[in-house]
């Protein structure tokens, strides 16, 4: 794995914990609606600006995310 792919991995780990404890999920519960909306896609494909961000930006981004996710729906 290259350094940046693990960089990548790194973020999304810390992203997927920060969301978790955020919203009071097991790690499952946290994986399966992450995965439902796309977000860690966009985590990854926007890493190189969202990385530098606050946890308290990244949990409203990922929130703000969602919502706009499910009123796609």
């Amino acid at each position: 794995m290259n350094k940046r792919n693990q960089d990548i991995a790194y973020f999304l780990s810390f992203c997927i914990e920060q969301y978790k404890e955020a919203k009071g999920l097991t790690g499952e519960e946290a994986m399966l609606r992450l995965s439902e909306y796309g977000v860690l896609e966009y985590l990854s494909e926007n890493f190189e600006v969202l990385h530098t961000q606050s946890r308290q930006w990244l949990m409203e981004d990922v929130d703000e995310y969602i919502k706009q996710k499910e009123t796609e729906k």
